[in-house]
């Protein structure tokens, strides 16, 4: 099920340069994300782990959200509009499903390359929140939310602040601290979670690029999440 759900999300992002109105296949790609990782979790270590992720990611992520909207802690003044369905308190309610998404498989490729905890929570949240390099870019061009004062903000990349890149490190480390003590240890069926991870990396520098013509946030995103998705093509290619 796990590698059907991993499927139907990589037809989805390939579809979503190709078309005009692409908000309803942003929410179908979020909520495909979010079952991927679920689903594995659940059948991979058992429901309790699952329920586990959603509480600490899609639940802590809500809760980051609703700060971060209404505060501008810590990512900054943002706002988002209306394109992305449901909100709640101005948060769409299928933000915090993106958490989820990507959080699990930055856990697991995180825990091929280094065992010790802290290291690993360390490198877990930088895969994470190096996501968010393209995410966010992505989103701001295409309208789905901005920046009250995008500034300072990275070379090439004026809609996003650092601040917010920032926040991203802090909220996901801290998520993936709350992995470390519900799900440590490494399975031998996490290679869908982690050919998403890859997926995610390759696409990304290639949409970005070529695509949504976003060259800059190719290049930031490429670097920072490169740190981990490089190392890990490695030592899987290297069957270590």
């Amino acid at each position: 099920m796990t590698w059907v759900l991993l499927g139907a999300l990589v037809l989805a992002e390939i579809a979503y340069p190709l078309v005009r109105d692409r908000a309803p296949l942003v929410i179908a790609t979020v909520v495909l994300g979010f079952a991927v990782s679920v689903v594995h979790a659940v059948t991979s270590r058992g429901l309790r782990t699952g329920t586990a992720l959603v509480a600490v990611t899609a639940g802590g992520g809500l809760l980051v959200e609703l700060l971060g909207v209404h505060t501008g802690v810590p990512f900054g003044r943002y706002a988002y509009g209306t394109a992305l369905g449901p909100r709640l308190s101005g948060v769409p309610l299928v933000i915090p499903l993106a958490w989820t998404w990507m959080a699990w498989p930055a856990w697991l490729a995180a825990g091929v390359l280094v065992q010790r905890p802290g290291p690993r929570v360390a490198l877990a949240g930088l895969g994470l929140a190096a996501w968010d390099l393209f995410l966010d870019p992505q989103m701001v061009a295409a309208g789905y939310w901005h920046w009250t004062d995008p500034h300072p903000a990275l070379p090439g990349v004026p809609t996003v602040p650092l601040t917010n890149y920032l926040g991203w490190l802090v909220v996901a480390t801290l998520m993936m601290a709350a992995l470390a003590r519900i799900a440590p240890g490494r399975r031998p069926g996490d290679a869908p979670m982690l050919a998403l991870y890859l997926w995610t990396f390759g696409s990304a520098v290639l949409a970005h690029a070529v695509f949504l013509r976003l060259p800059a946030s190719a290049f930031w995103g490429g670097l920072a999440m490169g740190a981990v998705a490089i190392p890990l093509a490695v030592k899987l290619c290297s069957g270590r």
